[in-house]
């Protein structure tokens, strides 16, 4: 979109925050960057660049506004609707790949050579793989500078500076302020581990599903709903960690993260955006599902509704298989029983301050020597489980952010047992593909025939063609048509919070 300058112009005049993220606008004149919807005073359109990503306009020698902090905003839509090189490329960059592995590291988890890695980033984003982990590094540290007491060679270390003085000099190449400057202007709490965010989103969102699919299917140990708040471990790069997550009912949901790495800090706010799907463009996916007079009066009863995702894929799948095709209160609870087991015999063992959180989910290297017999399903599914965790475990089945949508989807289908309405459930809540299209689910064909749509998986697949490429929110909208147990508010939550309709201005 940056190169439609006219466009640009008009959305920046407006303030119109529904483009926060999609690009950014330089000011020739100050050489600051900032939001679409930043409230000063919009400059003249001749002083006006813009460019696709913050990271290229701080290559490019801009600093971010200290109005609108730009570097702030929800990460584009873009690379969570697309699996092309460059949308894998950037799932990784945020899962903190570069910063762990390199960019070599990061080419061989795409199978292509850096060099064409570099090349595609460059041409669509406007910066380098190295350039974008840079801008991402001094989101971090700008969080640990404003939100804890940490000491600044801590900060920087956590934020993955190779040394104090790079730290010190990107901050205020970034922020135009010294980091000692930067921390007087925040909030500092906790000074070890435990860090307290806000996270934006764009509007509209509608909790009810997205909290209320969470804390149904939560699993005792690794997951629980209490205080209004979703919480759960994480299994993360540098160690563990456990996030709590609370809708507000105002424009971010709360976000408290507890540690055992502060280096993990990026990666841990990377995955719980992508687990209540909050880069998302609701105003795109509503239009279009709206056109449609079936759903129209679902979208507008309830605009904004989420995909719940994961933030672990091996873990999700895992837990698919063990709930197989099912669908109401018993099937669900059955699957939590199930999981239950499995984490209490394999999970690691973790320490919660909070209490009530007990293990991490195994790991599928954890899970190879488990006997089949344990699980109490039947043997084709056993015997799917098996080859599912031996393939995770040997590489052979990539559910992870950079994943390959299709090649994953084959790689799932390949395995002896595991069913088509399983990939499809995989390939919606852990690989993220907002076109992912449950047909043969028992709540879509229930909730489709009293709609009066086709019932039948192959029939119902051809009508949804109208809703591409947004079909995995058009599930959503099928469930929230009948009476399923995972589509409203989470129990004992009170009243459901109203859709949320403003976007949020900062992050920390």
């Amino acid at each position: 979109m940056h190169e439609d300058a006219e466009r640009c112009v008009r959305a920046v005049q407006s303030k119109d925050s529904r483009f926060d993220g999609w690009f950014f606008t330089a000011v020739l004149t100050t050489r600051i960057y900032c939001r679409p919807s930043c409230p000063v005073v919009p400059p003249k359109p001749k002083n006006m660049s813009f460019y696709p990503s913050a990271a290229a306009a701080q290559h490019a020698g801009f600093r971010a506004c200290k109005r609108c902090r730009p570097d702030a905003t929800p990460g584009s839509p873009a690379w969570n609707e697309r699996a092309d090189l460059v949308a894998r490329a950037m799932r990784l960059i945020k899962d903190g790949v570069v910063d762990r592995h390199g960019v070599p590291g990061l080419a061989a988890r795409l199978g292509y050579s850096t060099r064409q890695v570099e090349r595609q980033l460059q041409a669509e984003v406007g910066a380098g793989p190295l350039a974008l982990a840079r801008a991402q590094r001094a989101q971090t540290a700008r969080i640990l500078i404003e939100t804890s007491t940490l000491p600044m060679a801590e900060v920087a270390f956590a934020a993955g500076f190779s040394s104090i003085r790079t730290f010190n000099d990107t901050v205020r190449e970034v922020f135009a302020l010294s980091p000692t400057e930067l921390r007087g202007r925040g909030r500092p709490g906790a000074a070890a581990g435990a860090l307290s965010l806000r996270l934006p989103f764009r509007a509209p969102l509608c909790p009810d599903n997205l909290f209320g699919h969470l804390a149904a299917t939560a699993v005792p140990g690794v997951e629980e709903w209490r205080s209004d708040t979703y919480r759960r471990t994480l299994r993360l790069p540098h160690g563990h960690g456990v996030a709590e997550l609370r809708p507000t009912g105002a424009s971010f949901i709360d976000c408290r993260l507890i540690l055992s790495d502060l280096r993990d800090l990026t990666t841990a706010i990377n995955r719980c955006r992508r687990l209540l799907d909050l880069d998302a463009d609701p105003t795109a996916i509503d239009e279009l599902l709206a056109a449609d007079p079936v759903l129209a009066p679902l979208v507008r009863k309830n605009p904004g509704r989420r995909v719940p995702h994961t933030v672990d894929g091996a873990e999700f799948a895992i837990r698919a298989l063990l709930a197989g095709e099912g669908w109401g209160p018993v099937s669900v609870a059955a699957a939590r029983t199930r999981a239950a087991r499995l984490v209490a015999a394999h999970g690691t063992p973790v320490a919660d301050p909070g209490g009530g959180l007990t293990h991490l989910f195994p790991a599928p290297a954890e899970l190879t020597g488990l006997d089949p017999a344990t699980v109490v399903l039947p043997r084709r599914r056993r015997d799917a489980i098996t080859a599912l965790i031996a393939a995770l475990a040997a590489d052979s089945v990539d559910l992870g952010a950079g994943s390959d949508w299709q090649q994953a989807r084959a790689q799932l289908s390949a395995l002896p047992g595991v069913e088509p309405g399983t990939v499809e459930t995989i390939a919606m809540r852990a690989l993220g593909d907002p076109d992912a299209f449950t047909a043969g689910d028992p709540g879509v064909a229930l909730a489709a025939a009293g709609l009066g749509l086709p019932s039948t998986p192959t029939a119902l697949s051809h009508r949804s063609a109208a809703w591409r490429p947004w079909r995995a929110y058009a599930v959503q909208h099928l469930w929230a048509a009948g009476d399923h147990p995972l589509d409203g508010p989470p129990a004992g939550a009170g009243p459901a919070p109203a859709p949320f309709t403003t976007a949020v201005s900062r992050v920390g």
